[in-house]
């Protein structure tokens, strides 16, 4: 006798119970509830303190029309499965950029001489640090990973990281400055982001790999700009918001149109949140690189896999040391280029 058989016996729905029931394979449990025999009774305290939750599986024991747990995830995979096709077709061709463009950058980023891509890094951190310190830093980080022959797979790493990262930018911010005018898209917008902010990095990859072929760069760019987005989109939203609004109105005491508004006024002096924003957005793409070596995404994260899989410890520790000076490197430039960004902001203008 099932626990929740009184349920619908004084429902009087047991003759649909019996009707409706779908025979389907049994449980582990409820083999071995059978192959146990049976048990002693209970009594009253004993039956309420064992008493469990109606969940679907308890249900479908009382009810067998009920469905368990296991069909409704059945269901969700065959719902899925059943629109993939149509989503394909829409979804590839709007994607295959993004595969072009990965590929392109891994082509670049690797093919281009040691000796060339150095100077340029070095000119790039000059520009956004000014630190001579820091650009001493960098090269000497690249040099150790040439000197251990990690070079090509951090450049991997790092052309991954720059495309997905600019294209988070490039969607992220006007999203962020929807947001920041509308609070009706900001109402919407929350409760996604939210989702896409507290989803498990392995979620990511289930339903891409389903919609695409696991040798497209397409599936771990998606994967990645999707999980690194967020804080581009809030921070943008809310720098924009936490403007003072006595400027705002001086700028329209001066017939500014608002769109002007937008581009002299609002994203000037929101221009440090945007930048703490596209640091975070950075160091995100980075982690979930790592992840994407799962679905054939190259660069160091593929050692790190190596090493877990065949138990190589020094190949794990070392490719883990590589992603921790290129985490090192994004996050001292792009805080660099913030504080000089602060730095410009505080200058009184006269």
């Amino acid at each position: 006798m099932a626990t929740y058989d009184f349920v619908f016996d004084g429902l009087g729905l047991r003759d649909w119970c019996e009707k409706e029931s779908v025979p389907g394979p049994m449980s582990m449990a409820d083999l071995l509830a059978q192959g146990a025999g049976g048990q002693a009774e209970k009594t009253w305290l004993q039956s309420l303190w064992d008493l469990p939750f109606p969940s679907l599986d308890e249900l479908n024991q009382a009810c067998p029309a009920i469905a368990r747990t296991r069909d409704l995830t059945r269901a969700v995979e065959q719902s899925f499965l059943n629109v993939k096709d149509s989503l394909k077709i829409v979804l590839d061709p709007m994607t295959q950029p993004l595969s072009w463009i990965l590929e392109w950058a891994l082509h670049v980023f690797t093919v281009t001489p040691w000796w060339i891509v150095l100077p340029l890094l070095m000119a790039l951190v000059w520009v956004a640090s000014r630190s001579w310190a820091l650009m001493s830093f960098v090269v000497g980080a690249l040099l150790f990973l040439l000197f251990i022959d990690h070079y090509t797979v951090a450049m991997q790493t790092m052309s991954i990281i720059f495309v997905c990262a600019f294209l988070c930018v490039l969607f992220g911010v006007p999203i962020g400055i929807a947001m920041s005018r509308s609070d009706t898209m900001q109402r919407l917008s929350i409760p996604v982001l939210d989702m896409l902010q507290t989803l498990p990095t392995f979620v990511y990859l289930i339903p891409l790999i389903f919609l695409f072929s696991v040798t497209e760069p397409k599936l771990y760019g998606i994967a990645i700009i999707l999980y690194a987005i967020v804080p581009v989109i809030r921070l943008t939203d809310l720098g924009i918001r936490l403007v003072d609004k006595d400027v705002i109105e001086a700028a329209e005491a001066f017939g500014m149109t608002r769109h002007q508004k937008l581009l002299r006024v609002q994203i000037p002096l929101a221009l440090p949140n945007i930048m703490a924003g596209v640091n975070q957005t950075i160091m995100m793409s980075l982690a979930m690189v790592v992840i994407a070596s799962l679905v054939s995404a190259p660069g160091l994260g593929v050692l790190v896999l190596r090493g877990i899989r065949n138990l190589e410890l020094g190949v794990g520790l070392m490719a883990g040391l590589g992603i921790v000076l290129l985490a090192i490197i994004l996050d001292r430039v792009t805080k660099a280029a913030l504080a000089r960004v602060n730095a410009a902001a505080s200058v009184p203008r006269h």
